[in-house]
């Protein structure tokens, strides 16, 4: 079990790692899991490193000290409990596919979160989440309250001290003053053919047009709609002989597994914005299973 994780991004230069690796091997840690990425491009330097603590020592003694070793690279750093369940609030209209797939995958361990509740501007679901003692705030969104829902929102998002907003097929376009008050911590899922088939039915329009692979797109929501940085995308292949109906149920499969995968990278603190792309680190064969069952 990967008891900590610490991220790191910087400029990249010579004696990063060491500099890393030298202060957790003298506060006796044990490195389970290590990652990082050189970005050419950018110059950036990102890195997620899991370890344990052999000597039973807490996130701050762990972190005591690592400034001084963090300064001449000028590194933005985060400690994080990796036994920790983040806090998600989970937001859904009327296509509950996305919803019931995190519902059952908290409920089993695959995604170890804890659901502080469940906001929705339709009453749909509103039975299968108090069955499962998690808390529905019904909050109607029209054009002439959107800037009270909105506040309603943020209230719910503080008062059950969420740490991400999951946007499991939410079809409210949320305001840019929301969007960067939460930057980073709200992801959502949509099909992958934007910008081509847009608006109603996209998978009829694609029908129609034969598309040979559907998909989905999981990403952090920004101002721009439907053109955050991307964190998991997957495609699935159809044919000619399928009906849009069939393209449908596809897609929503797609979708449900999608967003789940992003939402475990996130938790786990392998997903770093890099501007307007991502780094997403893969969890390894030998840190997933600990991993996915927290």
């Amino acid at each position: 079990m990967i008891e900590h994780v610490l991220t790191v991004t910087c400029r990249s230069r010579r004696g990063i790692v060491a500099a890393v690796a030298g202060h957790l091997a003298a506060r006796g840690c044990n490195i389970v899991d290590s990652a990082q990425f050189d970005d050419l491009d950018t110059g950036r330097f990102f890195m997620r490193v899991g370890f344990n603590s052999e000597e039973g020592l807490g996130l701050a003694e762990v972190e005591e000290g690592f400034a001084a070793a963090a300064a001449p690279f000028d590194m933005t750093y985060a400690f994080h409990d990796a036994t920790a369940r983040a806090k998600v609030l989970v937001m859904v209209s009327r296509f509950g596919h996305c919803l019931n797939d995190i519902l059952y995958r908290t409920r089993i361990g695959a995604l170890p979160i804890e659901i502080v509740g469940v906001v929705s501007n339709h009453f749909d679901y509103q039975k299968v989440v108090v069955n499962q003692d998690i808390p529905f705030h019904h909050i109607q969104v029209t054009k002439a309250n959107k800037a009270e829902a909105e506040a309603h929102l943020m209230q719910v998002v503080e008062g059950s001290g969420a740490e991400l907003v999951v946007l499991a097929r939410y079809m409210q376009v949320l305001s840019d003053a929301v969007c960067q008050r939460m930057s980073g911590r709200i992801i959502n899922i949509h099909h992958s053919f934007l910008p081509s088939f847009k608006g109603a039915n996209p998978y009829k329009q694609a029908h129609e047009r034969g598309v040979k692979l559907i998909g989905a797109t999981a990403h952090y929501v920004t101002a721009d709609l439907d053109e955050g940085p991307i964190i998991e995308q997957d495609v699935a292949r159809v044919t000619h002989a399928q009906s849009p109906a069939d393209y449908v149920s596809i897609g929503r499969d797609v979708e449900a597994q999608v967003l789940s995968r992003a939402v475990h990278a996130h938790i786990h603190h392998r997903v770093f914005l890099n501007g307007n792309s991502t780094v997403v680190f893969p969890a390894s064969p030998g840190s997933y299973a600990s991993e996915r069952m927290g």
